[in-house]
């Protein structure tokens, strides 16, 4: 079993064996915020499985630099395409090249943006200026991601962490 941690504003951070979030509680860094039914024993505690944690104090975890995939571009963008603002399920977005490849445009952070379907095919390859389709924000490397560090396979997200993982709803 796995223990999803929080940060302090109860964003997801990391995803850590129990036995590390149980050292977290015990060392008083964490708090539990969610349980699963599954109870611990030891010779002089029982206690139920941790299923979800807070951390009590700043990240102390290594940051890591965010990967660029599809999903960490639709996580950034909200799920919501840059040039109408439709918000759609993962299944309906495309990415798009803000600059084509055509025109020498490169597959980065600061040149992709999440695109519905209509949008990306009016805009074709063309740039944004060109197509006369302003992007609602340019794009940048996230610094941070709600969830999108957390590599998962959202089939088998466990229903204790769903509340603290709004994006899962758009997956769907």
């Amino acid at each position: 079993m796995r223990t999803l941690v929080l940060d302090q504003g109860y964003q997801p951070h990391q995803i850590v064996p129990w036995q590390k979030a149980v050292t977290l509680l015990y060392v008083g860094k964490a708090d539990v915020v969610e349980e699963y039914e599954d109870v611990i024993r030891s010779v002089s505690l029982a206690m139920r499985m941790p299923a979800v944690v807070r951390l009590r104090q700043g990240n102390r975890f290594r940051q890591h630099r965010i990967k660029f995939s599809r999903l960490n571009v639709f996580l950034r963008d909200g799920f919501s395409c840059q040039y109408c603002g439709e918000k759609l399920p993962m299944r309906d977005l495309t990415y798009d090249h803000v600059l084509p490849r055509a025109q020498g445009g490169t597959t980065t952070w600061e040149n992709i943006v999440t695109a519905c379907r209509r949008c990306n095919e009016r805009k074709a390859d063309r740039t944004p200026q060109q197509a006369k389709m302003p992007l609602r924000k340019a794009p940048r490397r996230p610094k941070w991601l709600p969830g999108g560090t957390l590599h998962l396979d959202v089939s088998h997200i466990p229903q204790h962490w769903r509340t603290w993982m709004s994006w899962t709803s758009a997956l769907a």
